[in-house]
């Protein structure tokens, strides 16, 4: 995190002072308008990178569609996302090679060497430092203690946010305590009410396409509070309770993983947005929440539900969950694609984002066959690229990375153990 130095120098050096909102402890970052003109040349790629990975995977049968190429039939995890078809790219049959074992899951974005320098911290060691924030970390549901999913140069697991009132206050209101910022979202109020006479000063002297903007901007930051103050309302009451008898490494605790997890994703997008970041990881987490959908009780908690053992019901209740993870990625993905950049692009053409897992088969354990979707980027959609691992010169998942990598702008021909790149698939 910068110092308030570094932060005010960064404030005037990057993109002056008019494109940020400041009064009684508040800040807010504007998005980029055309009356301030671009701080650098426009783009030709995306500039924006997310990464999304569970802890537990996805149930490879309803992830994995059961035809290659453009032609398939969406498999039921991936549903949620039928109206962005053309928006992203399944793969099955990828991996790195890594070693088995949930200790080996965060090869997610490490490659073949677990805890190795990580995916997203390349990028941001490339990419990140023209922003306020290099990189954020984020995580939504708990499990038995922190489990880095990034990892710097120096092998050092980074820490992830895990409420949404500490990245709101991160990004809307960073001067302001954590009980400051709980106190302004309880009581109803907006970090907006606080830099109002400013907002309106500065929306008169704008064209009317940035007045528009500013306004969907606002309006959205509203939502996102107003999702908040119900969360926080949530955590006050009585937890829920069960009967069902769980196994002794699966214990009962309150849940809100997807409702936290949906919060986050709409502050990720005001984050992109504003250009606070260019990088982000989404961690989603489980070990024994119980969780209710549409009004119904699951079976057991999310990690007991992994170790299905083939159990059709368990199996069932676990994709419910997996269908819901996606339910919130759909919802994110069509708010990048409803937002534009000062030129005319879509924030989800400026952005790619890469989800998947270190997790192949979390029944078994098995770090093999890693359900992988890409999506925006401007890149060449609407396809199940089904990749033989067992035919000769078959390419591995980090060769998937290095495409992503290039198409960054960062100049590299290797991650981990691969040394190719997937260019004829996406470019």
């Amino acid at each position: 995190m910068l110092s308030g130095l570094h932060r005010s120098r960064w404030m005037d050096s990057r993109v002056g002072r008019r494109q940020f909102l400041r009064a009684g402890g508040t800040v807010i970052a504007l998005p980029a308008l055309e009356a301030f003109g671009s701080p650098a040349a426009p783009a030709t790629g995306p500039r924006n990178f997310v990464a999304v990975g569970t802890y537990l995977g996805w149930h490879q049968n309803a992830f994995f569609p059961k035809q290659a190429g453009r032609d398939y039939e969406l498999s039921p995890t991936l549903a949620p996302l039928a109206d962005l078809r053309d928006r992203f790219t399944v793969f099955s049959g990828l991996d790195h090679r890594a070693p088995n074992g949930h200790n080996a899951w965060n090869n997610f974005l490490c490659g073949m060497n677990p805890g190795s320098w990580s995916l997203d911290q390349m990028i941001a060691d490339s990419i990140g430092q023209q922003t306020r924030y290099p990189s954020i970390e984020l995580t939504a549901g708990s499990g038995e203690g922190p489990q880095a999913m990034s990892f710097t140069k120096q092998g050092v697991g980074l820490p992830q946010i895990d409420r949404p009132s500490v990245l709101y206050k991160r990004l809307f209101a960073s001067e302001a305590d954590r009980a400051r910022t709980e106190y302004l979202l309880a009581s109803g109020e907006s970090s907006l009410d606080m830099v109002l006479d400013d907002a309106q000063r500065l929306q008169r002297g704008l064209p009317s396409r940035d007045r528009a903007k500013l306004d969907e901007y606002f309006e959205s930051i509203r939502a996102v509070e107003k999702r908040m103050e119900r969360q926080l309302a949530a955590l006050d009451e009585p937890a829920a309770t069960t009967t069902y008898k769980l196994p002794d490494y699966d214990p009962i605790t309150p849940n809100l993983q997807i409702e936290a997890e949906g919060i986050l994703y709409d502050l990720s997008a005001l984050a992109i947005e504003s250009g606070q970041t260019r990088v982000i990881t989404m961690f989603l987490h489980g070990l024994g929440q119980v969780f209710s959908l549409d009004g119904r009780q699951l079976v057991a908690g999310y990690h007991g539900l992994s170790h299905h053992g083939n159990d059709p019901v368990m199996i069932r209740d676990l994709v419910a969950i997996e269908t819901a993870h996606m339910h919130c990625l759909a919802g994110f993905l069509k708010q990048l694609q409803d937002k534009k950049t000062p030129e005319g692009r879509t924030l989800l053409d400026d952005t790619i984002i890469l989800v998947g897992t270190g997790m192949g088969d979390a029944s078994r354990h098995s770090n093999a066959n890693l359900p992988t979707l890409v999506a925006g980027g401007g890149l060449k959609h609407g396809s199940h690229v089904a990749v033989d691992p067992k035919q000769a010169g078959a390419p591995l998942l980090g060769d998937l990375y290095v495409t992503l990598m290039q198409r960054l702008g960062i100049e590299t021909d290797r991650f981990s153990n691969a040394s190719k790149n997937m260019n004829e698939v996406l470019l």
